[in-house]
Parts: C-alpha cells; sequence; structure tokens
C-alpha cells in the first residue's frame, strides 16, 4: 500500500506542484490549506506523515503542530522561511521530526519523506526486544518502556534513543545521530539533534526520577549511561 501524506500549506500553486511531484514518487497525497482543515482531514482519514508549513491563516503551523501532539506521534515535516530560526526551533521543542526551509525543492522533500518513514517503520532485521536496566525498547512495535510504564515519544526521539541504546556506554557523535535517525548528513549550524535531544533527556528523566541518563559529551556527541 502507498503511504498516504496530508500536505497543509495555504501556498496554492506550492501545494499543487509538490502534490504533483510527490504523487509521481508512488505517495497517496491530500492537501488542505490551512491548519482548520488540516486538522479536520486527520480526523477523517489516517495519514502516515504530514508535511505543514509555519505561516499559515485561521491557524498556524505552531499551533497545528500543537494540536496533533495532543493526540498523536505521527511524523511531521515541518516547512520553514529560510534562516527562521525561531520557528524551526519552536517547531522541534513541540515535537516536529525534521524541518525543510523553504523554497524547498520537491527532490529534497521527499528525500526527508522517504528517510522519516523509513525509521519510523518497523524492519524484519530489527525485530527485537532491547533491554537496559529498567528500560525496554521495542522496536517492531515502537515502543519504549521505562520499568514497565511506556514512554511517549515521537518517531525522531524514538529513532535517536535507540542509536544510543545500541551503543550505550559509548559516544555516539551528533553526524552519526543524524545519520541513522534522521536518515541524512548534518547540515552546518544544524540544532535537530540538541533539541531532540533535549526532548528525549527530558522524558527519560521524568520516567526514572530525576536520574540523568544521556550525557552530553562536549564536542563529540551524546553518550546514554549504562
Amino acid at each position: 500500500m502507498m503511504d498516504k501524506i496530508l500536505l497543509i500549506d495555504d501556498d496554492v500553486e506550492l501545494v499543487e506542484m509538490l502534490k504533483e511531484y510527490i504523487d509521481l514518487e508512488g505517495f497517496a497525497v491530500s492537501t488542505a490549506h490551512d491548519g482548520e482543515a488540516g486538522l479536520l482531514a486527520l480526523q477523517a482519514e489516517n495519514f502516515d506523515l504530514v508535511v505543514l508549513d509555519v505561516m499559515m491563516p485561521k491557524l498556524n503551523g505552531i499551533d497545528t503542530l500543537r494540536r496533533i501532539r495532543q493526540t498523536s506521534n505521527m511524523p511531521v515535516i515541518m516547512l520553514t522561511a529560510k534562516g527562521d530560526d525561531a520557528d524551526r526551533i519552536v517547531g522541534l521543542e513541540l515535537g516536529a521530526d525534521d524541518y525543510a526551509p523553504k523554497p524547498c525543492t520537491p527532490r529534497e522533500l521527499v528525500a526527508r519523506i522517504r528517510a522519516i518513514l523509513r525509521r519510523a517503520k518497523p524492519q524484519a532485521t530489527l525485530a527485537k526486544t532491547i533491554t537496559l536496566n529498567e528500560l525496554v525498547l521495542m522496536p517492531e512495535q515502537r515502543r519504549v518502556e521505562w520499568d514497565g510504564v511506556p514512554l511517549v515519544l515521537t518517531s525522531t526521539e524514538f529513532n535517536l534513543l535507540e542509536v544510543l541504546v545500541e551503543r550505550a556506554g559509548n559516544v555516539v557523535s551528533k553526524q552519526m545521530l543524524s545519520e541513522l535517525a534522521l536518515g541524512r548528513p548534518m547540515a552546518k549550524f544544524d540544532r535537530n539533534i540538541d533539541v531532540h535531544m533535549s526532548s528525549v533527556r527530558q522524558k527519560l528523566s521524568a520516567a526514572a526520577g530525576g536520574k540523568q541518563l544521556i550525557q552530553t559529551v562536549y564536542r563529540l556527541g551524546y553518550q546514554y549511561l549504562k
């Protein structure tokens, strides 16, 4: 079955161009032109991924993402104006999985969609349970538990934690984390990994009673402590 993509952007010409290209790449694409219409589409139908513009009428992309994250951890790619770091970081902090700067080429957007969907779906070779003390990762179900209690993570947060836990005790560079968890090399001044990792650390610490399980290794990367 084709993966179903919901594209939410008020730029009608851009949406039609992106839809045509993404359709040709083998996806089933639906569109909406404001946040409210996008939320209604999500209520009416199941999608595998949302591409969401930040600047929109009625309900902007940040508020739309906030509403999505109240009920769903589905992958979300934000479209942000080039150089608009504030919106980008807020989106990541709210749980966006990735962002693409506008204007972006359809080819680049499709590459990001493929990378996220590939890592959001369980692979047969990863159908195992990873247990490290109280932490249990179930890649086949894309689930995490701490001492038997479910830990709610976005798709990208799960990927990052899985990469670290599989290499527990070793330092993992940001470049490797970006390639393995996001499916792309880390760009210069890219803060995706740092923002996502901050969220993972907060959620883990809250579940573990304040214990810090992931440490930053200055200028090298991150390490999950055994």
